[in-house]
């Protein structure tokens, strides 16, 4: 953590001044709430709710030579031209999953009442490549936050961000009593860092949780996911700028939901009188070939004539088929999905064929080569 302003393009920071109307000794006091990954869409989100539900949000970022804070762009407000009041009450601070010291610098700096750990090396196929890496960040990057929390001096409440990958090739449907079989080393790091939530759970005493998401999506999904990689080429495709999309398995199943459902049960974990693990889902599950006819169709293309199968984008170790069971969740947290299938690739559609658009006046004014 450099320091404690705000890295942002303009190197500002985001105020926490509370409204100047209401006295300080008769303001309620705001739950503070520590969010790692803050910059991913799942970050996003969850700092939106977050904020909506007065929090005070601090969010831990990576040293990069690229700002990549855009998917927070439309929150943050610069400190040099908006009134204190006017700005939310959100900071980001410097600090990495991999270095254990400038974690116990955030909490003893922010000493929040709620720990969100959703960084991670996320992209299976990536986890491959550099899977030295992603056990460092994802599993033992988990086990160094939880230390610092215990070590903190003051009581907080955790949460793990999980994945349903960490079943892998266990057959569906995936509930919270269902082994765990992971098949990449992003699953198998996902799952280390499970259980290690749990035992400083039950060795500590610890209010944490596991959520066990399943896949979940949005516009402000990464482009190199396969939800996002499709509705991103169909922008294109519609706009002219592309004829074809290169794609692996298309018979892999999953359980598809929209992000902006899936915070919410992650903030209602932590509001519960006891820590438990939760798994969240639609409890539907439709294949890559479905959301392409979805995706391409609602765009009145034929997907077809446009995709290419490159053998180079399929895993060493396929998972077949997730479907979640999300009953607990349901039941006990009061939480179920809005955002249906069809909906949802719409909403990710509509929004790649606007970015399409803008894209084009970039490419036929010459500041963009296509």
């Amino acid at each position: 953590m450099a320091d404690s302003s705000t890295p942002h393009s303009n190197g500002g920071a985001a105020g926490e001044e509370e409204n100047p109307s209401v006295p300080r000794s008769l303001a309620p006091p705001r739950k503070v709430a520590l969010v790692t990954g803050i910059t991913g869409q799942d970050g996003s989100y969850l700092t939106e709710l977050l904020l909506s539900k007065g929090y005070e949000v601090h969010g831990l970022i990576r040293r990069s030579s690229n700002f990549n804070t855009q998917r927070l762009d439309h929150i943050y407000h610069d400190p040099h031209a908006t009134p204190s009041a006017d700005r939310p009450p959100m900071r980001l601070h410097y600090a990495d999953l991999s270095d254990a010291s400038s974690l116990r610098r955030a909490l003893d700096h922010v000493l929040p009442d709620e720990v969100y750990n959703l960084a991670a090396q996320s992209h299976v196929a990536v986890s491959y490549e550099i899977p030295d890496y992603t056990a460092d960040v994802t599993a033992t990057g988990a086990l160094r936050l939880l230390e610092a929390v215990r070590h903190s001096g003051k009581p907080m409440r955790y949460y793990q961000a999980g994945s349903s990958e960490m079943f892998g090739s266990t057959p569906p449907p995936q509930s919270e009593t269902t082994p765990f079989h992971p098949r990449s080393p992003y699953a198998a790091a996902k799952v280390a860092a499970h259980w290690y939530t749990v035992n400083y759970r039950e060795a500590y005493g610890l209010f944490a949780c596991n959520g066990v998401l399943f896949n979940h999506e949005s516009p402000r999904r990464g482009e190199n996911f396969v939800t996002r990689k499709i509705t991103r080429a169909v922008g294109r495709i519609k706009i002219g700028l592309q004829t074809k999309v290169f794609l692996g398995n298309l018979s892999a199943a999953r359980d598809w939901g929209f992000a902006g459902d899936y915070v919410e049960a992650m903030w209602l974990m932590l509001q519960q009188d006891k820590p438990g693990d939760y798994v969240v889902a639609t409890e539907e599950s439709h294949t890559v070939e479905e959301f392409l006819q979805a995706a391409f169709g609602y765009a009145g293309l034929d997907w077809k004539d446009h995709v290419v199968i490159d053998k180079k984008y399929f895993r060493p170790a396929e998972v077949d088929s997730l479907q979640g069971d999300s009953s607990k969740s349901r039941r006990e947290l009061g939480w179920k999905p809005k955002v249906g299938f069809q909906q949802l690739v719409e909403m990710m559609v509509d929004n790649d064929i606007e970015l399409a658009k803008k894209e084009k006046v970039l490419v036929d004014a010459g500041y963009r080569d296509i």
